[in-house]
């Protein structure tokens, strides 16, 4: 069992935020290190051992990806 608590949160970022996160998430995909990020305040790990998928969500008046960073603990 895990010590932290649960959370669902959403940031949103500025362009050129986005951009630069993407950019060292990549960097660090091909070189096989493990990413850090932090997001509202809180360091998140994500290990090298992680799976990355993109999801795609369509409804009447909206469309949405998500791209995705899922791991175990």
């Amino acid at each position: 069992m895990s010590d932290k608590a649960d959370r669902d949160i959403e940031k949103t970022y500025r362009n050129e935020e986005f951009v630069a996160k993407l950019r060292r998430l990549a960097d660090t995909i091909e070189s096989g290190e493990k990413f850090e990020i932090q997001i509202a305040g809180e360091r998140i790990y994500v290990p090298v051992r992680a799976q990355y998928s993109i999801e795609h969500e369509r409804g009447d008046s909206e469309e949405e990806i998500e791209f995705q960073i899922k791991w175990e603990n």
